[in-house]
C-alpha cells in the first residue's frame, strides 16, 4: 500500500512538472467561470451591468476569454457578495457611491465588494474596439497643462500601473483644486474612498491591473498589457468622465 501511494504521488508530481502554471491557472479560471454562470446573483439592491460590447470586441489587445471570465465571473461575484453583505442592514438603503465614499466606515465585505462593483462598472465603458489614439478637447488640454504632454502622461500612468505591487488599479483623477493627478490603489480601492493613504479625487480614467485582467494573454508581462490598453482606450468616455468631474 505504501509503495503504491508512493508511485501514485511520484507520478502526480512528475505530471505536474509537465503542465505549465499558465495552463493550470486557465483551467482554474474556466471552472470559476462555469460555477459563476451557474450561480444566480444573491438577492439585493445591486445588479450586474451588461458588458457594452461583445467579448471579442477588444481583440487582439484584450482576448475574448479574459473578458468573459472578467465580467461574467469576477464582476458578477463582487455584485453577489455585495448584496449578501448589505441585505437586511442599513447599507442596503445606500447607493453604491455612498458605500464607496464611506469605505473607512464599512466592514471589509462591503468595502471590497462595493469597490469591485464600482471599479468594474466604471472600467468597462472606458474600453472600446474603436478606441486608442489621443484625447481631444478639454481633457487633452488639461493633460498637457498638468503633465506637460500626452506622452509624459502616458509614461507616468504606465509607471503607476506597472509598478503597483500585487493587485490593484491605476487612475487618472481630478482633485478638488481642479488638477489632474495619477495614482494607484491596492485591491479594489479607488480615489473615491475616504481611506487614509489614498489621494482623494474623482476618477477620469482607470486601468485594472489585477492578474485576472490580463494573464491569460500576457502571463506575467503586465507592462505589455498596459501598452495594449492604449489601443482600446475610449477617450470619448474619458472626456465625459472629465466633464462630470469638473461639474462636481
Amino acid at each position: 500500500m505504501l509503495k503504491r501511494d508512493f508511485l501514485r504521488n511520484t507520478f502526480a508530481l512528475a505530471l505536474g512538472t509537465l503542465v505549465s502554471p499558465a495552463l493550470l491557472a486557465r483551467a482554474k479560471d474556466e471552472r470559476f467561470l462555469r460555477e459563476a454562470r451557474a450561480t444566480p446573483i444573491a438577492d439585493g439592491p445591486f445588479t450586474l451591468p451588461p458588458l457594452p460590447y461583445a467579448f471579442d470586441a477588444l481583440e487582439p489587445h484584450i482576448d475574448a476569454r479574459t473578458m468573459e471570465i472578467h465580467h461574467d465571473a469576477h464582476h458578477k461575484t463582487y455584485v453577489s457578495k455585495l448584496n449578501d453583505a448589505v441585505v437586511g442592514k442599513p447599507q442596503e438603503k445606500m447607493t453604491l457611491e455612498q458605500l464607496v465614499g464611506s469605505a473607512s466606515k464599512q466592514p471589509d465585505a462591503v468595502r471590497n465588494n462595493a469597490g469591485g462593483h464600482w471599479n468594474h462598472s466604471f472600467f468597462w465603458p472606458l474600453l472600446s474596439k474603436s478606441g486608442g489614439g489621443q484625447p481631444t478637447g478639454a481633457l487633452a488640454a488639461a493633460i498637457t497643462k498638468d503633465f506637460g504632454s500626452f506622452e509624459k502622461f502616458k509614461e507616468e500612468f504606465g509607471k503607476a500601473a506597472a509598478g503597483r505591487f500585487g493587485s490593484g488599479w491605476a487612475w487618472l483623477s481630478l482633485n478638488k483644486a481642479g488638477k489632474l493627478f495619477i495614482s494607484s490603489t491596492p485591491n479594489q480601492d479607488s480615489p473615491l474612498m475616504d481611506v487614509p493613504g489614498i489621494e482623494r479625487g474623482t476618477p477620469v480614467l482607470g486601468l485594472d491591473v489585477w492578474e485576472h485582467a490580463y494573464y491569460l494573454k500576457y502571463q506575467n508581462k503586465r507592462p505589455d498589457y498596459v501598452a495594449a490598453f492604449w489601443n482600446v482606450v475610449n477617450w470619448n468616455q474619458a472626456n465625459t468622465n472629465f466633464d462630470k468631474a469638473r461639474k462636481g
